[in-house]
């Protein structure tokens, strides 16, 4: 009887051993977060102001944007020109995109270092983020411009958490409340406020706040941030993370509201989409995103022409 003690005492230390680590990889990937939510989604009547990202459908779904053009990272709309702008890192460019994905424009990004988001701001006005180094530069484009050189543009640096390379990776701007959005990868995973910037008025005093918001941070059950787009509609924040093939509604007070996977199987995808990027939503709230290496992908509700 005794030879069969050690296999026994051995099979039950392999199983604890086993359960500890699958339940560190759960919490590690936010999964007992997730699942609470989605438990509540299913006995909680869907709010009136939520964006509803679940009921989004793809209807294109990874479309080469140009075979030349690799490692797209952001995304923003252009509501005056009626287009797609994004930003490449490996040779840095910003290119603005046609609704269905035909490149239309391409403007070198000199001393920009590494470019990871680009969002609208106004006519012609634009910020980019470099990662690398945190800094936000805005950025004029004339209907001629070719290159646009950081040393001749307007920026600042927010020297926070920079102990690390998981920097910035996603723009949003509220136009409203004149907030400009930032989010941080992770290590730790924030959205920053940014206050005073970019500036308008060049003869304003140069005063710049940076907010963050720990508890609304905290509430994010995802593993890192990608990018973010403020929707003007709602006032509500969407941020997609790349680890968790998830993008995540936010409301005006930080709570989750809704949740689009960009997982096989979910709003209709045929597969998995590799690396989110970015986010933008259209005025008639279509919303498109760009994987690397240079795929789009476009989503709609039912309803939606």
């Amino acid at each position: 009887m005794r030879r069969f003690a050690r296999p026994k005492s051995l099979i039950l230390i392999l199983s604890v051993l086993s359960l500890i680590a699958l339940i560190a990889i759960a919490q590690y990937q936010r999964l007992f977060e997730r699942t609470w939510f989605n438990l509540q989604t299913l006995w909680q009547p869907v709010s009136s102001r939520s964006m509803g990202l679940d009921q989004y459908q793809v209807v294109t779904e990874a479309q080469v944007i140009d075979s030349q053009v690799e490692n797209v990272s952001a995304l923003t709309y252009d509501p005056v020109r009626k287009s797609l702008f994004t930003v490449t890192n490996k040779r840095s460019e910003l290119i603005e995109l046609s609704l269905d994905g035909r490149i239309l424009r391409r403007v070198a990004l000199v001393g920009f270092g590494d470019p990871e988001a680009v969002e609208f701001i106004s006519a012609d006005t634009y910020v980019v983020a470099d990662e690398s180094q945190q800094r936000l530069i805005k950025i004029h484009l004339e209907q001629d411009t070719t290159f646009v050189d950081a040393a001749d543009a307007e920026q600042v640096t927010i020297g926070v958490h920079m102990s690390n390379n998981k920097g910035f990776e996603g723009l949003a701007y509220d136009s409203v409340g004149k907030r400009l959005f930032v989010a941080k990868e992770r290590d730790p995973m924030l959205i920053y406020e940014v206050h005073g910037f970019p500036r308008f008025n060049p003869e304003e005093s140069w005063a710049v706040h940076v907010i963050n918001d720990p508890k609304r941070d905290a509430g994010m059950f995802v593993r890192d941030l990608s990018s973010l787009q403020y929707d003007e509609r709602s006032g509500h924040l969407l941020a997609l993370s790349d680890e968790s093939r998830l993008i995540l509604e936010l409301d005006v007070d930080g709570r989750p509201l809704s949740t689009m996977s960009l997982s096989k199987g979910s709003q209709g995808l045929q597969k998995n989409v590799p690396q989110g990027e970015g986010i933008a939503i259209d005025d008639d709230g279509t919303l498109y995103l760009v994987s690397e290496p240079n795929l789009l992908y476009v989503f709609k509700k039912p309803n939606q022409n």
